[in-house]
Formats: structure tokens, C-alpha cells, sequence
């Protein structure tokens, strides 16, 4: 029964895709034909893209920004989770609640000062906006998810490395660190999946076109004058391509992870 359930859901999941990669194959006259199966396939919509639009150079821009983003949140969630997961401190759970409740705000309500705040800094109109935040602290989420996966980790070892004479950072760079690729990996493949696809960031705090990324490359065609569907679904087929791929390299990572970590004290 479960398993027909999961079938169910991951048949409805996959179903929007096979139709944004088949309406990327239809001549623009055949983009609201209810057809599975296109009868002309048009494989240069996939070339139209790059006429359309300066994809590399979104690719680039969305490269960068992706790699800068996952190092910082990688680097400084793991610091931040190690304090909270590996070292007693006087009032680390209550702080720690204090940073879980963070997950509470919505965007919306942080967007105002944080624009004023980028915009007081020069910010506006660079990548920093994008990409410095990363390094003071990581997320909320990520640090809880890399803290579970260090509390699993025997405290005993962590303990021996002390009395070997290993400082903290010693023992989170050479023990706790490789004991954690998983959730590392983890952590990796949820930031890069959220920096590749976020919207809201450069429209906000972009404005010229040669720093764009995909989404709002994307989104701009998207809010032209009679854009070409057909051409729109090739370059979200493109877009869509390396989170794909990335996820099926590294998907033990990712569930190795979430099986570790668990919810204990």
C-alpha cells in the first residue's frame, strides 16, 4: 500500500516535468495542444535559447553566486553547529532555541531592513548582498541539521583528541569534518538548490542585466511582449538540468544524512 502511495505522488511530482520538456520540443503553434508526444520536434528551440536570451552568461553569474554561497554556509554552519552540537557552554540550549526560532520569520518580514541595511553598506547592485550573509552563520535549518549529525558523533573520541592535547578547531577540522561529509553534502545540495533557483535576491538587489541570474533571466523573458512558450520551457529544461543532475550524483549523501542525523538529545 505504501508503496503504490509513493508511486502515486512521484508519477504526480514527475508529470509537470515531462510536460515543460515536451512543450520544449512543440513548434510555438503546438505549445497549448494537449499533446504528450509532439508531432514536429523542434530540437532548435534548444539553440533559440541562447538567441533569446545571454544564457552562458546568466549560467555564469548563477555559477558564481552558487559556489560562494554553499562555501560560506557550509563553512560557517558547520563552526556555529559544532559549538552547539561538541562543546558545553553555559546556556547553549537556550540559545540555540533562540536561533531555531528564526525559522519562524518570513522573509517578507526581514526584506525591508535588510535592503536598507545592504543599501547603507554599498551593497546594492553586487553579488554581496547574495553572497557575504552566508558567512555569518549559515541558516537556521542547516545548523540544526549538521548539530544533530555532530551529536551522533561518540563524545568519547571527541574527548581522547582533548586529552591528546587536540585544540577545538583541530578536532572540528580533522575529526568532526570528515565524519560529516554526508551532512555536509546535504547541506551543499540544499543551498546550491535554493541560490540556483532564488528569484527574490537579484530582482531585489540587482538591477543591471549583466549580473543577472537564470530565475530572473528567465522571468524577465517570461514578461516580454508574446515571448515564445516553446523557448521558455527549453531554458527552464536547461535551468533545471544541473539541480537534476546534482541531486542523482549525490543523493546517498543526502539520504545518508537525514537517516544519521535524527532527532535526539
Amino acid at each position: 500500500m505504501i508503496f503504490s502511495l509513493l508511486t502515486l505522488l512521484a508519477v504526480m511530482f514527475i508529470i509537470p516535468f515531462l510536460w515543460i520538456l515536451s512543450t520544449s520540443l512543440k513548434p510555438e503553434s503546438a505549445v497549448f495542444s494537449f499533446q504528450w508526444l509532439p508531432e514536429t520536434w523542434k530540437f532548435d528551440n534548444y539553440l533559440k535559447v541562447f538567441e533569446k536570451i545571454p544564457f552562458l552568461l546568466y549560467m555564469k553569474n548563477s555559477i558564481v553566486i552558487s559556489l560562494i554561497t554553499i562555501i560560506g554556509t557550509v563553512l560557517s554552519s558547520s563552526i556555529v553547529a559544532y559549538a552547539f552540537g561538541c562543546l558545553e557552554w553555559p546556556g547553549r540550549n537556550t540559545i540555540f532555541i533562540f536561533v531555531i526560532a528564526t525559522m519562524m520569520l518570513p522573509l517578507q518580514v526581514i526584506m525591508i531592513p535588510l535592503f536598507i541595511m545592504f543599501k547603507e553598506l554599498g551593497w546594492l547592485n553586487t553579488i554581496k548582498p547574495l553572497t557575504i550573509p552566508a558567512f555569518f552563520g549559515g541558516g537556521a535549518f542547516n545548523i540544526f541539521l549538521l548539530r544533530q549529525f555532530f551529536k551522533s558523533i561518540p563524545k568519547s573520541l571527541l574527548d581522547a583528541a582533548r586529552i591528546d592535547g587536540c585544540s577545538e578547531f583541530r578536532i572540528y577540522w580533522s575529526i568532526v569534518i570528515p565524519l560529516a561529509k554526508p551532512a555536509l553534502a546535504t547541506v551543499a545540495i540544499l543551498t546550491f538548490m535554493f541560490t540556483w533557483n532564488d528569484f527574490l535576491g537579484p530582482l531585489i538587489y540587482l538591477s543591471e542585466k549583466a549580473q543577472g541570474t537564470l530565475a530572473l533571466g528567465i522571468a524577465q523573458y517570461a514578461g516580454q511582449m508574446n515571448p515564445e512558450y516553446s523557448v521558455l520551457m527549453a531554458a527552464s529544461v536547461l535551468m533545471m538540468l544541473p539541480v537534476i543532475i546534482i541531486f542523482f550524483l549525490f543523493q546517498r549523501y543526502f539520504i545518508q544524512a537525514f537517516t544519521m542525523s535524527g532527532i535526539k538529545e
